[in-house]
């Protein structure tokens, strides 16, 4: 069974990826830093939207492409995949190491979208095991 709804986020939140991970490479070019980040800002920042990514949506994606194999409607598919990709987009905004301490409104807004997405797709695919 193709995943076309799971493959049609993977692919939008794999530019996201792909893009954090430029703006890392680019820091890392203009500190002349291969390794760590050397305690410099644009650096430290660009490694946290970047890692911030990498925590989240692999595991995540993972549960949206086990309910779409389960079964799961494409409408709540797509809702979660939109709505992951809209808190991934939102989220590297708001980091910024002058105000780590700060919780801003676009990594706050983020960070609630992802969480709900993955609280939402691992009730989904319990329930699915449950249910069959």
């Amino acid at each position: 069974m193709p995943l076309h709804v799971t493959a049609l986020y993977a692919g939008l939140l794999g530019i996201v990826g792909i893009v954090l991970w430029g703006l890392v490479g680019r820091e890392r070019g203009r500190a002349k830093i291969s390794l760590n980040d050397g305690n410099i800002k644009p650096l430290v920042e660009a490694n946290r939207r970047h890692m911030n990514w990498v925590e989240n949506v692999p595991f995540i994606l993972l549960l949206i492409a086990i309910a779409e194999l389960n079964g799961a409607s494409k409408t709540l598919l797509h809702v979660m995949g939109g709505v992951l990709l809209v808190s991934r987009i939102i989220h590297p905004f708001g980091i910024h190491a002058d105000n780590a301490k700060i919780m801003t409104w676009q990594r706050n807004g983020g960070t609630t979208g992802t969480m709900i997405v993955g609280l939402a797709a691992i009730v989904t695919v319990l329930w699915q095991f449950i249910a069959r």
